[in-house]
Formats: C-alpha cells, sequence, structure tokens
C-alpha cells in the first residue's frame, strides 16, 4: 500500500503527479496533481488501477474537498502534434500550475520528468508507493472516465463508456466501420489505418 515515506523526505507542500490516458486511441490525456492536507486524507487511497470505479469516484469526491487539486489536459488534436509523451509532460505542467500554489517538491509517477522549474523526483510505479501520487492517479483516472463517458452519448458507436477510448474490440471494430471521429488520436497507428478516404 502507498503510504507518505517519500513525502516525509521533502520540502513541503508535497505535490504528487501522475497521469491517465497514455494508451488510448481517443481522448484527451489527463494529469492530475495533489497535495495531501496535514490531517483527514481520506482512507483506502491506492493505485487507481486496483480500485473499482465507484470506490474512484467516492474518493476522487473526497480529495476535491479536502486537498488541493490541480488537472491537466490535452486533447487529442495537440497529442497528435506534440506526441503522446511531450503531451503527457505538458498536462502534467498544467496540473501543477492549477494547484494555486507553488509546491515545495513534486512527486512524479513514472521515469522521466518534465521540464519545469520546480524541485521534482521521478518514481518509478509510484503510485503504488507514495500517497500523494495515488491520489492523484484517482483523480486523473476519474476525470478521465468521466470525459470520456461523457463524449460516449455524442458518439455512441465506439462504446467509450465502457471502453473509455482504449483499443478494446468493441473500439477497433467501430474504427473500421465508421473510421474515426474527431476526438481521436490520428497519429496513433490503430486509427491512422482506419482513416476513411473522402
Amino acid at each position: 500500500m502507498p503510504s507518505l515515506r517519500h513525502e516525509k523526505l521533502c520540502l513541503a507542500p508535497v505535490a504528487g503527479v501522475d497521469e491517465a490516458g497514455r494508451g488510448p486511441l481517443a481522448g484527451p490525456v489527463v494529469a492530475a496533481a495533489v497535495i495531501l492536507p496535514a490531517r483527514g486524507i481520506p482512507r483506502g487511497i491506492n493505485d487507481s488501477k486496483q480500485l473499482p470505479s465507484a470506490e474512484r469516484a467516492r474518493l476522487h469526491d473526497r480529495l476535491q474537498g479536502c486537498a488541493a487539486v490541480g488537472i491537466g489536459i490535452v486533447e487529442a488534436p495537440e497529442i497528435d502534434v506534440l506526441n503522446i509523451y511531450w503531451a503527457t509532460m505538458k498536462a502534467m505542467t498544467l496540473a501543477v500550475e492549477a494547484l494555486g500554489c507553488d509546491p515545495g517538491h513534486v512527486l512524479v509517477d513514472g521515469n522521466r520528468l518534465p521540464r519545469w522549474g520546480y524541485a521534482a523526483t521521478a518514481i518509478v510505479k509510484g503510485d503504488t508507493i507514495s500517497l500523494s501520487i495515488a491520489a492523484a492517479s484517482i483523480v486523473a483516472k476519474h476525470t478521465r472516465d468521466t470525459i470520456m463517458i461523457a463524449h460516449a452519448e455524442s458518439y455512441p458507436q465506439y462504446n467509450w463508456h465502457a471502453n473509455k477510448g482504449y483499443g478494446a474490440p468493441d473500439h477497433l471494430r467501430a474504427l473500421r466501420e465508421h473510421g474515426p471521429c474527431p476526438l481521436h488520436r490520428r497519429s496513433f497507428a490503430p486509427v491512422a489505418q482506419t482513416v476513411l478516404p473522402f
């Protein structure tokens, strides 16, 4: 389970940062930055991938009420221009900038850091180790899932309410039948291969 061990080694306030949506074929990449409160941290925070959607939603709402939260979103057209790596770095930067305060240190999930002026540490599998990063993973995942479910109403053929834009069989089948929509990442090979001729 994640803990505050890494946070206690850093200059406060410490922000945890994680992203959701690097792999999908459609929709944005979303990053979240979270500074946990000194007291009253919600119980049950864990790597978002280990939590059912209802628990992520509950913890997301609790964190919005007790923590400093920043969210950064980079949409599909910009992902195609920047590539997914740099789009993710931009989303993380936007998330920290949206906190409303400068963190003393930033803990980032993964092995790379954005090009920014913040003191920061990259932690591989940080969402399983750091409580702040785990909290950020919950906010990022819930936020992105909510966005994709909302988009599913406009583009029901892709079944995004279930697959969230990932390359699931039903999504790939719809891509072959209908081609991509404006929310697809056209630089991603499965999408580029299904672009319908004009």
